[in-house]
Parts: C-alpha cells; sequence; structure tokens
C-alpha cells in the first residue's frame, strides 16, 4: 500500500511487521496518515488502534490513547483490551449463557460467572483482513474476519467488516458491517482508552466531560444490567453539564464504586 499522489505526499498508509504470535503468525503494523500529517497506527491482530498522534491546542504532537510497548504484551498482558476490536459480543453476558430461538447457548466464564467480550478468544485475538478502502478525503481500509458457526460457543458463521477511515479534517470513523448465515447475538465495538493530554502524561481527572444522557442502566453486582433505566439527576453519573472525571471518581455511590473495582476487566 502507498500514498495516494503527489499532490497528498504525506498522506496514505503504510505497512510494517510488528512480530508474530505465540503460534507463528505474522502480525502486521499499519499507519494511516491524512493531509495534515496526523496518524493513526492500528495492528491486524484484534485490530489494535496502538497509536493516535494528534496535535494539542498550541501544535504539540502527542500519542493520545493508551497502549503497551511490544507485541508480546499485546498478546499475553491485554487484560485492559487496550485499543481492541471486541466480538462476538463486547461487555457481559450474565452467567455466560444466553437463549435464543427456544435453544440455550453455554459460553467460556472468563470473568467470574460471565462471559466477557466474546469469550477466551474473541476478536481482539483474531488475525484480520485489512485492505485499503477508497475514500474522496482521506485514507481508509477495511479490517475483516470470519467467525465459524460455534465460535466460542456462538451461533452461525458470522462476516465482520470494519472501517477505519481517517479524514483530512482529522475525524477518525470507525463503521461496522456484518452478516450471519443463522440468528444469532452481535454487539460490536472498539475498546480504545484516551488520554487526551498524552500517553504517559499523567491522570485524566482534569479531563472535563460532558454526556448528554438523562437516564443509564443499572448494573447488579457482577455488573449485569438489572432491567432499570434510572434517572442520573441527583447521582454522581450526571455529566449533562462538562464537569472534571476527577470530581466523580472517588464517589461512594453505589453503581460508581460497582464499576471503579472493576475496570480492569473491561
Amino acid at each position: 500500500m502507498s500514498a495516494k499522489g503527489a499532490s497528498r505526499a504525506q498522506a496514505g498508509i503504510e505497512r510494517t511487521a510488528f512480530g508474530r504470535t505465540r503460534d507463528g503468525r505474522p502480525v502486521e503494523l499499519y499507519t494511516l496518515r491524512n493531509a495534515g500529517g496526523l496518524t493513526v497506527r492500528f495492528m491486524n491482530y484484534g485490530g489494535i488502534i496502538t497509536r493516535i498522534e494528534a496535535p494539542d491546542r498550541t501544535g504539540r504532537r502527542e500519542n493520545i490513547v493508551l497502549g503497551l510497548a511490544s507485541f508480546a504484551e499485546y498478546e499475553t498482558a491485554n487484560r485492559p483490551h487496550f485499543g481492541a476490536l471486541i466480538g462476538r459480543y463486547a461487555n457481559r453476558i450474565g452467567g455466560a449463557r444466553f437463549a435464543l430461538d427456544g435453544k440455550e447457548y453455554r459460553l467460556a466464564a472468563n470473568d467470574g460467572p460471565n462471559s466477557l467480550h466474546g469469550g477466551n478468544h474473541g476478536f481482539d485475538k483474531a488475525i484480520w483482513t485489512v485492505a485499503p478502502r477508497p475514500t474522496e478525503a482521506g485514507v481508509g481500509t477495511v479490517l475483516s474476519h470470519v467467525s465459524p458457526d460455534g465460535d466460542e460457543g456462538y451461533p452461525g458463521t458470522l462476516t465482520v467488516h470494519v472501517a477505519y477511515t481517517l479524514s483530512d479534517a482529522d475525524e477518525l470513523h470507525i463503521d461496522y458491517e456484518a452478516t450471519t448465515d443463522r440468528p444469532t447475538v452481535l454487539n460490536l465495538t472498539n475498546q480504545t482508552y484516551f488520554n487526551l493530554a498524552g500517553n504517559g502524561s499523567g491522570s485524566v481527572a482534569d479531563h472535563l466531560v460532558q454526556i448528554e444522557a438523562d437516564r443509564y442502566t443499572p448494573v447488579d453486582a457482577n455488573l449485569i444490567p438489572t432491567g432499570k433505566i434510572a434517572p442520573v439527576a441527583g447521582t454522581p453519573l450526571d455529566f449533562r453539564r462538562p464537569i472534571p472525571i476527577g470530581a466523580r471518581l472517588r464517589s461512594s455511590f453505589e453503581q460508581m464504586f460497582r464499576a471503579a473495582t472493576t475496570t480492569i476487566s473491561c
């Protein structure tokens, strides 16, 4: 893969070797660079975004996502799922089982009694096929993966395409598409962690956050939604106006405490 032409000399896609899995599969690192020089790097292993180098308000560039130093660490120590594509099912499935069309399906219990992020070998550990994706104002790729029927206990052969597109307006778009040959359950996401001051710069406690949501879904002690839809008003989960993250992190509110004590498993 190469840059798109002389008029966009800095824009393009680069591919380099990044190591091998323990079973010998090659791992590659892809760099997307737009016309303004902003870069996004990701692996074909798990679709993991390893770097986003972006300028701050003064023009100083920093890597604003969290990650690990080597591929070996990503393969063996990435319990927080830094930067990874998550599937077949992001978050937890209670009791590591679900019923669909009158049949019960049992999954790997890899988070206490629950199944987390697709099981023991979810999409974050797959080697994705990567191809360039034509776009008029930026650069892009499509990552593809086929999950066979019965993979980690899920029914149906599932074909997934995820597009990473970096626009010349410095926007990173992630678009998901999936098809299946029989009914199944699906919940896809990317789990990138951000520090807008730069990776390694310290706490994000001073970051201002605004979430325009007036309700939330409470969870039980195993972090499974209870089915209730509760108002954020009067709780530390009310971020309808900009508030420093640190102002709420150490709240004794039960829902905050449950999330804080299990963050490393997310």
